[in-house]
């Protein structure tokens, strides 16, 4: 690992919190602007496909910072030897030939910054955005090690970020709360005298499995308090404890201030209100309209960027006005990109949002402020110049403007046979988690259908990030991990391999791993049941690959799970993609083709071009294609076109055909990698 890493991983541990760090904090920054920083790697992310880990449940490396939390026996996750943060980054970096052999060119990575809470393995409490959680670290393997072993690998790093809210417990070096902490025999368990010096350390727990909380409670009322009726008792707790008023931080007992957070609760998920109060007790909202808070976050994400990350998955992402990341996050994350790395592979950095829209309509229940595709958009006129101001402003104009007059883009569609060159100059600099194929992938033709009929309205659809299930949801807002048979996921990864967009796919859904389970249940039941299951145990042994979706050697328990047969089909597809540039960035066409689930694609730039004639599961036909020699990825059967039509049978349920027509300097790839049980 070269030095100027090194320094740089140390700088992010000791930097405090722009918005209190004086002097020294400057000089901090000027010493790391003296290291030379590590890089991305570049290129054009659609020609990745993601492998989505989370980090704390993926695989155990160093038992050391394992941390149960003080609920680790209630939840039963005690009764199972497995505490809630329990992978890390030492875990995740000894199998990355694991995701390298499933053919994954890139992880995306739950959040690293340090958290707070009482159940925060997942990473969305973020307390200090300026330090890595040192639950995720070991001596050996810091996230800068992590970073680098990856890219050594030839794999990217995206990093799960937040913008929308913090911990209850606020972020430090801009507003941490004092909550009322009396000492009395009631709470005397759970309060911790104040230290002078000392602070939450979340590796320093007591026997309860609660750290250091000293700082956050105070029998005194503090300087400043805003909170109304300090210390007063204002009821009874369900175990019988006393509760006094500001014990516990929320939006409305004034204990945050308001050029800070925001004031109040969500009331309706698809009104302004969603983008402007509290989601829930433990995610403080920030007040993302004011400049301070804007620059904490924007100098905190931007030292990661520094760290050589090579993309952010943006979480809660359409609980902030598009105005605010239009004139403010996202320009900002440009001009850091382009002072590192200059204009062209600035655009390499792969920004994909969560605006979670849990409807199966193209636009979500007609709100346009609160649909996936609104955010890829820039603005089309002029607001006010006060941030807050504005997104009311916006949100009413669009709003009024409704969904039949909102902007329309072809760049996902081919014309004819040709491929053209997509016009960016609209789009807002965030790309999309694809909500409307996730909450319709019940079934892949519904996902293919609904996808279809939304790609007019995104700026860039072949950007979509594109998933079956996540850490938060199944189809059709199902609570559960996706379960609906293996020919089914075959059949949807043969989709989501294939057509426009990025493939995506949970940690273990290669092996089918918790179908059916319930995804998150919180402390209430124990871990291991759930969909966020310590995966680890399936990765025992050793495993080398050295190139994409292939697997040198392998050993132990890791060696049975790469013998799965889902594993075996997403090597291939992941195999088959990176032979084929159509099947990767190419734009796509329906034109003339009579199938289900049928496509062409086709991507020109350069010295490249390739064409490609795809069908997933049944037959097809096509007319008015270019006449040529097309060979099937899939099987390598040859077909001469020579009145502009091709005809293909049904493969069968998750199996595809692949034709590529070859071309002048782009010759077909003939048949890639071997017969499996879905691609044959």
């Amino acid at each position: 690992m070269l030095l100027s890493a090194v320094l740089a991983a140390l700088f992010l541990t000791l930097l405090p919190g722009v918005g209190g760090a004086g002097q020294g904090g400057r000089d901090a920054q000027k010493a790391a602007a003296d290291v030379e920083s590590a890089t991305m790697l570049g290129g054009d992310p659609r020609k990745d496909s993601i492998y989505f880990a989370m980090t704390a449940r993926f695989n155990d490396g160093d038992a050391s910072n394992n941390r149960g939390g003080n609920q680790h026996t209630s939840s039963g996750n005690a009764a199972n030897e497995d505490p809630m943060t329990r992978g890390d980054f030492k875990g995740l970096a000894e199998k990355l030939d694991y995701i390298k052999g499933l053919g994954f060119s890139a992880i995306w990575i739950t959040p690293v910054v340090m958290n707070r809470s009482d159940y925060d393995y997942h990473g969305y409490h973020g307390y200090d955005f300026y330090k890595i959680d040192p639950r995720l670290e070991s001596d050996g393997v810091s996230y800068q090690q992590l970073i680098d072993r990856a890219h050594a690998k030839g794999i990217k790093i995206y990093q799960d970020v937040v913008y929308n809210h913090s911990s209850r417990w606020g972020a430090k070096g801009l507003f941490t709360p004092t909550a009322f902490g009396i000492q009395d025999e009631e709470w005397g368990d759970y309060y911790d005298d104040k230290v002078e010096g000392k602070e939450y350390d979340p590796l320093d727990e007591d026997a309860q499995g609660n750290p250091y909380n000293g700082d956050r409670w105070s029998t005194a009322e503090p300087a400043g308090n805003t909170c109304k009726d300090w210390g007063k008792q204002s009821g009874t707790g369900s175990d019988g404890r006393k509760i006094y008023n500001c014990q516990w931080p929320n939006p409305t007992s004034g204990m945050f201030p308001a050029d800070k957070y925001h004031q109040c609760w969500i009331g309706n998920w698809e009104g302004e209100d969603a983008r402007s109060c509290w989601l829930h007790d433990d995610l403080a909202d920030f007040n993302t309209e004011n400049a301070g808070v804007q620059k904490y976050l924007i100098d905190a994400y931007d030292k990661y960027i520094d760290m050589g990350v090579d993309g952010f998955r943006i979480d809660t992402a359409v609980h902030i006005p598009r105005t605010t990341w239009n004139r403010r996050f996202l320009p900002a994350l440009h001009d850091k990109l382009v002072g590192k790395y200059g204009a062209d592979k600035a655009d390499d950095f792969y920004v994909f949002g969560e605006v979670a829209a849990f409807v199966n309509d193209k636009w979500n229940r007609g709100s346009v402020n609160h649909s996936a595709q609104f955010y890829t958009w820039k603005e089309r006129k002029e607001y006010s110049a006060d941030d807050a101001a504005a997104a009311l402003e916006m949100y009413e104009y669009e709003q009024a403007q409704g969904t039949g007059n909102q902007p329309t883009s072809n760049n996902a569609f081919l014309d004819g046979n040709t491929y053209h060159a997509p016009d960016r100059t609209k789009f807002s600099g965030m790309n999309i988690i694809d909500m409307r194929m996730h909450m319709n992938f019940g079934d892949a033709p519904n996902a293919y259908n609904n996808g279809k009929d939304s790609d007019d309205s995104v700026n860039d659809a072949t950007y979509n990030a594109v998933y079956v299930d996540s850490h938060d949801y199944g189809p059709n807002k199902s609570s559960t991990r996706y379960a609906g048979g293996t020919d089914a996921w075959a059949e949807n990864m043969a989709l989501m391999w294939t057509f426009r967009g990025i493939p995506t796919l949970y940690y273990g859904s290669e092996i089918e791993f918790q179908k059916g389970k319930q995804i998150d249940c919180g402390p209430k039941c124990p871990l291991a049941g759930t969909g966020r299951a310590y995966y680890g145990d399936h990765l025992q042994g050793t495993v080398t690959a050295s190139e994409f979706g292939t697997v040198d050697s392998a050993d132990g328990e890791v060696a049975k799970t790469l013998e799965q047969p889902l594993v075996k089909h997403v090597q291939r597809l992941n195999q088959i993609r990176r032979a084929v540039p159509a099947l990767q960035s190419g734009q796509y066409s329906t034109e003339g083709i009579e199938g289900q689930m049928a496509y062409k694609r086709r991507y020109t730039s350069g010295s490249v071009d390739s064409f490609a004639l795809v069908t997933v599961s049944g037959a097809a036909t096509y007319s008015g294609i270019p006449d040529g020699t097309y060979t099937d990825a899939v099987t390598g059967d040859k077909k001469t076109v020579t009145d502009g039509k091709l005809s293909v049978a049904a493969p069968g349920k998750g199996n595809l055909r692949a034709y590529v027509l070859d071309l002048p300097g782009n010759p077909a790839p003939g048949k890639v990698g071997t017969d499996g049980s879905y691609l044959k």
